[in-house]
């Protein structure tokens, strides 16, 4: 049995780590060619970023961030006025973030789920991972380790 298809969240946090260029391509290679028109956006405003100190104490507000967002819906003829698709990206990309509306939508579609994870999301995720492990080596070849050394008199 085929495993289960990946959270929205999952593929939203791919979608928007991936440059537009990359998506674009990848999206392109998969031939899905479905009609579908604006319901909200693209517009661009901001978020407040919020952290917490050592990751689990009081959150605070850490500052704001532009922010891209997009709706879609699908022309595919299911009530409501089609499947609805949601994207953010950080920045002011908004073909970025209409794509990404689009790809959600698509993959909210039973038809594509398991195609748009198989084939775009996973091959997406591995380069990220991949992108992360190269940066995190350079990272590590320049460490410099601090030690204090007592001078005998």
């Amino acid at each position: 049995m085929s495993p289960e298809p990946m959270s929205p969240e999952q593929r939203h946090r791919i979608l928007a780590l991936t440059p537009f260029e990359r998506l674009s391509e990848s999206w392109a290679t998969l031939g899905i060619q479905v009609g579908h028109r604006c319901v909200r956006g693209p517009e661009t405003g901001m978020a407040m970023v919020r952290g917490r100190m050592g990751g689990s104490g009081n959150a605070f507000n850490l500052g704001e961030m532009t922010l891209t967002r997009a709706s879609v819906a699908l022309d595919d003829g299911t009530s409501g006025g089609g499947t609805l698709g949601h994207g953010w990206v950080a920045g002011r990309r908004r073909e970025h973030a209409e794509l990404i509306a689009l790809i959600d939508a698509c993959a909210r579609q039973e038809r594509w789920t398991r195609r748009i994870d198989a084939e775009l999301i996973e091959p997406l995720a591995r380069v990220l991972a991949d992108e992360h492990a190269e940066s995190s080596r350079q990272a590590a070849a320049t460490r410099v380790d601090f030690f204090t050394m007592v001078r005998g008199e």
